[in-house]
């Protein structure tokens, strides 16, 4: 057995996910309401932008999940990552062309691709499998704390100094997750292990490091796997339900008032994210224990809920109340999702290159969010809109209650064991 990393490693993996929250994901919602409230662009516009960055997003996924489970040089990799996300979002304000615009978030989405697959493979490469869900939750929880003090932030001081003032606070979160990264020693992390393989350690205590005695299996083996194929389905439909509703929320938000839009846009992110915290510490604890499929299946379930709430009401007070499910729904997912691909491919060598494929999946279904939900409420409003993402993820869950099986592996089975080693069906 794999000794426990230091203390010093784990505090700094929680603060990689502290600072990298507000990075990971580039200006998000506040895109939309920068674009709205201060270069007046419209709806449909907006949504085309989102859509170009998340599809230049898609293109990167899978040869970033590839490179990370090539490379010894992960830590550098989230470093040039969290550089580029930055340098494209500050000069947004710079830039008021269309062309110019997209070309940047497209940068932006490319470079974004690399944080979640490093950080669950760095992860991984510390703790090993059998404490990976325990420590996912913990990521998890470190990023929406994250994420909640960030918009905070925004909030507060989007209201005295105006909407640009998140492009600041971006730059001096990216400088910190940078020392986070560079905290970690690049020895705590087992490269092989962090692909997804197994180590055997010599037999004396004495003599390390670990021999590694398995190689990576082909990729037909992922292929041919139906419920890595059924979880990027359900996926797909997870990201296509929910990767428009905040955004829209923004805007419904900032149309009502445009001085407090970004303001109230960061109250809907902060209720959330506060929600999110003890939601994925939860997952964290309880996923070895209760099963991926039952808590999976709550994720679904609230987001169409979430979908048929919002038309309901156009006050300010309801549309934040409603964003605390959003607390749940993605909560559960940040958490359960590498834990899943990590059960799917153990053994095979390709986790990462399996999340990248998976996210690939992913953003594809939340651009073709944006840009379909943009055109509908052009032409039928916002209420429809919602109600259409409603509908999608009722139908996300249905198909996974009936199709997808259970993918925790019982504690006694060895580490290696895994559901790809059985024939798809």
């Amino acid at each position: 057995m794999s000794p426990q990393p230091k203390p010093d490693v784990h505090r700094s993996l929680d603060a990689l996910n502290f600072f990298l929250a507000d990075v990971r994901d580039g200006l998000g919602p506040y895109l939309a309401i920068y674009l709205l409230a201060v270069q007046n662009w419209n709806e449909a516009s907006i949504g085309l932008v989102m859509s170009i960055a998340a599809a230049a997003g898609i293109l990167a996924q899978t040869p970033a999940g590839a490179l990370i489970d090539r490379t010894n040089a992960k830590r550098a990799l989230m470093v040039a990552a969290a550089i580029v996300v930055t340098v494209s979002s500050v000069t947004l304000p710079l830039l008021h062309s269309f062309e110019l615009v997209a070309a940047t978030q497209a940068l932006a989405g490319a470079a974004g691709a690399i944080f979640a697959p490093a950080v669950a493979a760095v992860t991984l490469g510390i703790v090993g499998p059998r404490a990976f869900a325990r420590r996912t939750g913990r990521n998890e929880a470190f990023n929406h704390a994250g994420n909640a003090t960030a918009a905070l932030l925004a909030g507060v001081s989007a209201y005295f100094f105006g909407p640009v003032v998140v492009f600041w606070l971006m730059s001096a979160m990216a400088v910190a997750s940078i020392f986070a990264t560079l905290s970690i020693p690049a020895a705590a992390i087992d490269d092989h292990v962090a692909r997804g393989l197994d180590s055997a350690q010599v037999a004396t205590a004495d003599t390390a490091p670990a021999a590694h005695h398995d190689q990576p299996s082909g990729f037909k083996v992922l292929l041919t796997c139906r419920p890595l194929l059924i979880f990027a389905g359900a996926t797909v439909l997870f990201h296509f339900a929910n990767a428009a509703m905040l955004p829209l929320v923004g805007q419904k938000l900032a149309l009502v008032n445009k001085n407090l839009g970004t303001t109230l846009m960061s109250v809907c992110i902060v209720a959330a994210q506060v929600v999110m915290v003890p939601v994925a510490a939860l997952v964290g604890h309880k996923a070895d224990v209760w099963g991926r499929k039952p808590i999976f299946a709550v994720a679904l379930g609230v987001l169409a809920l979430r979908g048929a709430l919002y038309p309901l009401s156009d006050n300010p007070y309801w549309l934040v109340g409603v964003q605390l499910l959003d607390g749940v729904g993605a909560g559960i997912f940040g958490a359960l999702f590498p834990l899943v691909v990590a059960d799917l491919t153990r053994g095979t060598g390709h986790f990462n290159v399996s999340q990248g494929a998976i996210a690939t999946a992913a953003g594809l279904g939340g651009a073709l969010s944006t840009a379909v939900a943009g055109l509908i409420v052009v032409s039928a409003g916002y209420s429809a809109a919602f109600l259409a993402l409603a509908a999608i993820a009722a139908a996300g869950l249905a198909l996974f209650l009936m199709l997808m099986p259970e993918t925790r592996t019982d504690s006694e089975l060895p580490p290696h064991a895994s559901r790809l080693a059985a024939p798809a069906e």
